[in-house]
């Protein structure tokens, strides 16, 4: 695994979230927030670095080690804070993979044009929670976009079991991304036959969700 410089903007939930769940996994970490109290919200294990100041101040990143950052994230209260120090980040720091949260989903396509990756929380909080009640068969382990794309998990049906792989896919619509299949995941071809107790993972457009649901359900 290669070890990324990860440098947060924010220690809220979302950015001790982040924080805690990346250097969990290997990676060097270094948070800024201007309240020093919410450093205090950090893990008691916490062993990156910690950054009192304004996100999109440039010697604060600058002190946060954005320089040799692979990857910033702007996760502040603030919709403006964030894509400031996202745009700064991006483009005169040069940092390879930046992304900002966003509140207003309606900004989203502006900053796309700055090349910064935005997630509106609404949009996806909203996509997130409609998938889960009217699709509560269908675990859902990641969301793409704004919602537009989910990844799905699902245990295979009985009455899936001998069926080929093509037999459960639309192109451009549905896809069985792999399969878990005896403590292995491998990625299947259009002629992959299902086996019994296949657990499927599949990518999905959210509005074929109801087409996916029905396909699981025709067999």
């Amino acid at each position: 695994m290669h070890k990324m410089n990860i440098v947060i903007g924010g220690c809220g939930r979302v950015g001790r979230y982040l924080a805690h769940t990346l250097e969990s996994s290997g990676h060097n970490i270094s948070i800024i927030d201007k309240d020093p109290a919410n450093f205090d919200e950090l893990w008691a294990g916490y062993k990156g670095k910690k950054v009192i100041g304004i996100v999109f101040d440039r010697d604060v990143l600058e002190n946060a080690g954005i320089k040799e950052a692979d990857v910033y994230v702007a996760v502040t209260s603030g919709d403006n804070s964030n894509i400031v120090s996202a745009r700064i980040a991006k483009e005169y720091f040069k940092v390879p993979i930046v992304f900002a949260r966003i509140y207003d989903p309606r900004r989203a396509e502006i900053y796309k044009k700055f090349g910064v990756s935005t997630i509106a929380t609404v949009t996806w909080a909203s996509s997130r929670l409609v998938s889960l009640i009217l699709n509560p068969e269908l675990h859902s382990e990641y969301v793409f976009g704004s919602g537009e794309v989910e990844m799905v998990e699902v245990t295979l049906p009985l009455r899936l079991e001998n069926k080929l792989v093509k037999d459960l896919e639309i192109s451009g619509e549905i896809k069985v991304s792999a399969i878990f299949r005896e403590n292995n995941v491998f990625i299947p071809n259009p002629g992959t036959i299902f086996s019994k107790d296949d657990v499927l993972y599949i990518t999905v457009s959210h509005d074929s969700i109801s087409k996916l649901r029905n396909m699981l359900g025709a067999f």
